[in-house]
């Protein structure tokens, strides 16, 4: 498994990983196997105590750096990917996860489709993989809420006032990457994505956003712990009113008795890309789960406890951004057209 990089890379590709032992080398091969387009790899090591950085190094021709220093409020990641953009040299960056799998061509399809749609920032919601019972119950409710929280259709409308991204998935053209300040002028958000898909908005910019399981896919948590410790992170910011969805989802769920109810349950599930039977269990039983991950978010960002991968998210930067999704409305007086 290595890398041919051209002198002039067209695409830098920068993965931020910190512990991925288990996932990276999946990932790298999948980017290896790339086509149709010229690019270089960039891996940010941000601290690893496992393995990741001798894996990453394995693979010839890519390339393998770290961050430095965590500046005071700064996210790890942010500091990661902003490492690595410095060290691109690609006319196009795509910011994309360890724990992500590339799709044969996927990267040339999603450079001519920036193209196309004439995007400074194109993001896909990759397929998620849920393999444990935990996965099925819960990660297709939260797809289905977030789905319709951000639709992509409006995500696309660039007048909508609704504004997403997927940060395991993120391509930007890297002069109006900079010109907007990049992930440095969101380096406290924990929702990076999200942030940075606004700065270009705001800043008038187009923003292209749609489900990517032609392109990518990924399992983002592995185990229960993983998957409540990783929701509680973010749940809480990712909606408007987190409580009033967590208590409406319960709700919801009580009233599964009635055929209407379920019905129409299940189809909002379905918004999440599942198959129907992985569908059918989350709309029997995930709700309540994921009411409660929502009330445990709110909870631990208004403590101040909100930790992961062995860092602990200070109790200011998280309040900053509790009930305030960046992102979810634009005042469409702030934006200015280019």
């Amino acid at each position: 498994m290595d890398i041919v990089v051209p002198a002039n890379p067209e695409v830098s590709i920068i993965v931020p990983a910190r512990n991925e032992e288990v996932c990276l080398g999946n990932c790298l091969r999948s980017l290896v196997a790339q086509t149709g387009v010229g690019f270089e790899i960039i891996v940010v090591d941000d601290g690893s105590t496992d393995r990741t950085r001798a894996l990453a190094a394995s693979v010839r021709g890519v390339k393998v750096i770290s961050p430095g220093p965590l500046p005071a409020g700064w996210r790890g990641k942010n500091n990661a990917v902003v490492a690595g953009a410095k060290e691109a040299r690609g006319e196009w960056l795509l910011f994309t996860d360890a724990d992500t799998l590339h799709l044969p061509g996927s990267l040339a399809r999603a450079l001519a489709e920036a193209k196309e749609n004439r995007a400074e920032l194109l993001s896909y919601s990759p397929e998620q993989i849920a393999v444990t019972f935990a996965e099925r119950v819960v990660m297709p409710v939260i797809f289905a809420e977030l789905a319709s929280q951000y639709p992509p259709e409006k995500v696309r409308d660039q007048n909508s006032g609704v504004v997403a991204a997927n940060g395991q998935y993120i391509m930007v053209r890297r002069d109006v990457y900079e010109s907007v300040g990049g992930h440095a002028a969101v380096a406290d958000r924990i929702l990076e994505d999200v942030a940075l898909a606004r700065a270009f908005r705001v800043a008038g910019y187009r923003v292209y956003f749609r489900y990517g399981a032609d392109a990518v896919r990924t399992r983002m948590y592995r185990n229960w712990n993983e998957l409540r410790e990783g929701w509680t992170k973010n749940l809480a910011l990712l909606f408007p009113h987190p409580v009033r969805r967590a208590v409406g989802l319960f709700v919801w769920w009580l009233t599964l008795p009635s055929l209407i109810t379920a019905v129409a349950l299940y189809l909002r599930v379905r918004r999440a890309n599942c198959g129907s039977g992985t569908s059918l269990m989350a709309t029997a039983l995930g709700p309540p789960v994921v009411s409660y991950l929502l009330m445990r978010s709110v909870r631990a960002h208004r403590r101040g406890e909100v930790s992961w991968k062995g860092r602990v998210y200070s109790e200011l930067a998280s309040a900053m951004e509790v009930g305030h999704p960046c992102g979810t409305r634009i005042d469409p007086a702030l934006e200015s057209r280019h």
